[in-house]
């Protein structure tokens, strides 16, 4: 069944209209839980396909595929009232043609309650950018490193320097003419991206990028320290929930071997309290 969506959540014009503004906040969701506990705070949440790699352990974004989206998207949906739901399309759903795009992206919303889908690319991707904002699916671009791209990038390095510098901006430029309601700029030297988001009409969403850009976005596992395998330098570290995780664990484990769990207050009498008031009983 697909998830509602919130009226009470920001439009994607809502969060363009925040250019210049105050800053806009966003993290990745995988799951209703942690959904939930970033609505407050979040103007928009990203169902990043980032999942492939902190969720499902793979080694890089390009095996994640239409059915995991949707399947997270509506797990992320069902935590969400205030925050607006966007979506990643992911590696080889919209790039053959903007008809391809618009079957994806149209599954996307219509089973998730999706206000906007992100898709990654700049200026070739702006003849795709226009055809799906032509036709009612607002569109968050995505540029500077893309990771789908790594195997032409040659990895997850810094973009924009030198003169990738002109390319790049130009990149931005094409995806706001093509009516992107906002971009991503992913690991681009920070003096870079001050200059494009100065230039362009359309919010500018960093990550690795600089604090001058219209908003952020993390991914949660990140700064809440429970994905581990590596910590890219744009990451700051909020807590340490995988170090404090993994010592519960510890914890448990030698109780449960120790025979000390569960102790007398976590099982049951043999018959029910009398008051029948005892929770669980």
């Amino acid at each position: 069944m697909s998830a509602t969506a919130r009226q009470t959540a920001p439009l994607p014009a809502d969060i363009r209209a925040m250019k210049g503004n105050a800053p806009i906040v966003s993290l990745t969701a995988y799951t209703t839980p942690m959904a939930r506990m970033m609505d407050a705070h979040c103007d928009f949440v990203l169902v990043g396909d980032s999942v492939g790699m902190v969720l499902h352990g793979m080694p890089s974004t390009l095996g994640v595929t239409m059915d995991m989206m949707v399947l997270h998207g509506q797990a992320v949906a069902r935590g969400l009232d205030k925050a607006m739901l966007v979506i990643d399309m992911p590696f080889g759903s919209y790039e053959e043609d903007p008809r391809q795009a618009m079957r994806n992206a149209s599954r996307i919303m219509r089973e998730t309650g999706a206000a906007a889908v992100k898709l990654e690319g700049g200026a070739h991707m702006a003849e795709t950018i226009r055809f799906l904002t032509a036709r009612g699916v607002p569109v968050m671009a995505h540029i500077g490193l893309t990771p789908q791209a790594i195997n032409t990038l040659g990895g997850y390095k810094v973009q924009g320097r030198g003169a990738g510098a002109k390319h790049l901006s130009e990149d931005a430029q094409a995806v706001a003419d093509a009516g992107a309601f906002a971009v991503v700029l992913e690991k681009v030297p920070a003096g870079l991206a001050d200059r494009i988001t100065a230039e362009i009409d359309i919010p500018t969403i960093g990550i690795g990028a600089s604090a001058g850009c219209d908003g952020q976005v993390l991914v949660v596992d990140d700064m809440l320290g429970l994905f581990t395998a590596f910590k890219p330098k744009f990451v700051k570290r909020y807590a340490q929930l995988g170090t404090d995780g993994e010592a519960a664990i510890a914890s448990y484990a030698a109780e449960v071997r120790a025979r000390t769990f569960p102790a007398a207050e976590h099982v049951f009498a043999d018959e029910a309290p009398v008051s029948g008031k005892a929770s669980g009983a």
